[in-house]
């Protein structure tokens, strides 16, 4: 079964959906993976209850409708004006393993290599390779950009 493909724009640091090349069209579609991946990256995780909210609203985030036992989305907002230090390269990298995790634990993935470095000032770089079972590779490459 195949699902919408959610593409990231590494320029605007945003997913997208992508259009097939023909006019008229309907929207490209992958297994799902790559979409999975990006969703679970990039949806606001519910902070736990020993987080420090950066905005010190108190604010946990997170979605409405998670289920306690496996909440979906990671914790990366909890980096918004985080110091550029190797202490936060690791909790980002943390983050993103806790992230993907599930789809580990649900057999979609054997494993994943993540590698994070500073892009530029305020710029975290990011890759995330999936290995399938089947032993394929995607690799997904963005840009995260936690001071607003």
């Amino acid at each position: 079964m195949s699902d919408i493909l959610t593409s990231w724009d590494v320029a605007n640091l945003r997913g997208d959906w992508v259009q097939q090349s023909v006019p008229g069209a309907d929207l490209e579609s992958d297994s799902g993976l790559q979409t999975a991946v990006l969703i679970s990256i990039f949806t606001d995780r519910a902070a736990l209850p020993d987080d420090v909210i950066p905005d010190g609203s108190g604010d946990p985030r997170g979605w409405w409708g998670d289920d306690p036992e496996h909440p979906i989305g990671s914790r990366l907002w909890l980096l918004h004006r985080a110091k550029q230090t190797n202490e936060t390269l690791l909790r980002a990298k943390d983050y993103l393993i806790e992230a993907v995790q599930w789809l580990i634990d649900d057999g979609a993935v054997a494993k994943f290599d993540i590698v994070v470095q500073w892009a530029a000032p305020s710029l975290l770089g990011a890759t995330v390779t999936a290995y399938r079972q089947d032993g394929q590779t995607v690799a997904i490459k963005f840009n995260y950009d936690w001071v607003k």
